[in-house]
């Protein structure tokens, strides 16, 4: 075997393990406000956000292509084939470098419970491999901005917007139904709208990873360069749809907990409104081939329903750290992306051997993750505290009982 081939098969397990990291970092897209107001019990909403997410991956393909098109500028948009200058070493490369950026964005965010975008830690790390590599040249800006900047300005705005009318409308329409019925009423609703976002994600963010994979089968020859017009492999459509769907069953608590108490004590009438918002707005932007935020889609709905329910209580300090990560994701995990490819192509200048620089960055990888998961073991968020009292206090997504157990368990000098 050689080493191109050992590369591609590593990079293709970390573009799935990006896909999974992207499933459980995401499930509270969907499930969030279903799990917070009972409409559905924490681990029957993870399973059901699974199964969807694993329908939607095999929906479309146009995400997909704007993956492989609209992010790096590595190929020629007629041919297919590699740009000049750029080898298939160096094209495999940025796209592993430019996944480990988004995989360690992805966990740290996750660690601390902050539902930033998996879509836009995986374009950061590619645009900063791209640019350490090929400078600005290595980068389709038009793509980057027509169908990533733009939408994720636009898109928590538009959400937030249509979920407050809605909120406002539902509540106007029912304020004469008792509020025990109506709350009744509302929970059978939101399984079906949340079930609608959690389909809509697998059309939209599974699709992203099977552009990642395309990208560096084109870059190897092993595809051609014209995803829409050929399609794609079944095993990369199944395997995708695979990892997020795993990845969703596992459940991101600690992004699900931060989304259904963190930003709004949401009540069943307002989830209806958030999730029917957020799924409208996802299809269309995955019919469109809009590599679109859906974490962005769904916050911009739940506070959206806050502002439109009369008296609700929105948190805004809350959402103001989460605005926070939104705004660094991108460069954040862009320049990891470009550390990790610099890293890899200095070891591959000293060694001469391409499979010990891309291995090296590969085992870096492994390391921080595990040290980030054996982190959020030690103060744990699961199904069965996801849904405790929010402390307004630290706003912090550990809840106070867990944060008080670790505390007397320390040990303590004896005096």
């Amino acid at each position: 075997m050689s080493a191109e081939l050992i590369i591609l098969v590593l990079l293709i397990g970390t573009a799935l393990a990006f896909d999974f990291t992207n499933g459980f970092h995401d499930t509270g897209n969907a499930m969030a406000t279903s799990i917070a107001t009972g409409a559905l019990k924490p681990k029957a909403a993870v399973l059901l956000a699974g199964v969807l997410n694993l329908v939607g991956a095999f929906l479309s393909v146009e995400v997909a292509v704007t993956v492989t098109t609209s992010v790096l500028k590595v190929q020629d948009a007629k041919t297919g084939h590699l740009l000049s200058g750029i080898d298939a070493s160096m094209g495999l490369t940025i796209i592993f470098a430019g996944l480990i950026g988004g995989i360690l964005w992805n966990l740290l965010t996750w660690l601390f419970g902050i539902p930033s975008s998996s879509s836009h830690a995986l374009f950061g790390g590619l645009i900063g491999a791209g640019l350490a590599a090929l400078g600005l040249s290595g980068v389709n800006w038009s793509g980057v901005f027509g169908k990533v900047i733009i939408p994720a300005l636009a898109a928590p705005f538009i959400a937030g917007l249509v979920a407050a009318c809605g909120t406002w409308l539902v509540y106007r329409i029912t304020r004469n139904v008792a509020k025990k019925r109506r709350e009744e009423g509302f929970r059978w609703g939101q399984i079906v709208t949340a079930s609608l976002v959690a389909l809509s994600h697998g059309t939209n963010d599974a699709q992203k990873t099977m552009g990642v994979i395309a990208l560096a089968l084109i870059t190897t020859g092993h595809l051609t360069g014209d995803v829409k017009k050929d399609g794609l492999p079944f095993w990369i459509i199944f395997s995708c749809a695979l990892a997020i769907g795993l990845g969703t069953y596992i459940g991101g608590w600690r992004v699900i907990r931060t989304l259904g108490k963190g930003l709004v004590e949401i009540e069943s009438p307002q989830g209806l409104a958030a999730e029917a918002s957020s799924a409208a707005i996802i299809l269309s932007s995955s019919a469109a081939g809009m590599a679109l935020s859906t974490t962005h889609v769904a916050t911009g709905s739940i506070l959206g329903s806050g502002v439109g329910k009369p008296g609700a209580e929105v948190r805004w300090a809350v959402a103001g750290r989460m605005a926070a990560a939104w705004l660094i994701t991108l460069p954040a995990a862009a320049l990891v992306g470009a550390i990790a490819y610099w890293l890899s192509y200095g070891l591959k200048s000293v060694t001469d051997s391409q499979l010990i620089g891309d291995g090296v960055i590969f085992l870096i990888l492994v390391a921080l993750s595990g040290y980030m998961y054996w982190r959020a073991q030690q103060q744990k968020v699961d199904s069965s505290n996801v849904n405790a009292d929010w402390d307004d206090t630290t706003n912090s997504v550990v809840p106070a009982e867990e944060r008080k157990t670790k505390e007397v368990k320390k040990p303590t000098a004896s005096v």
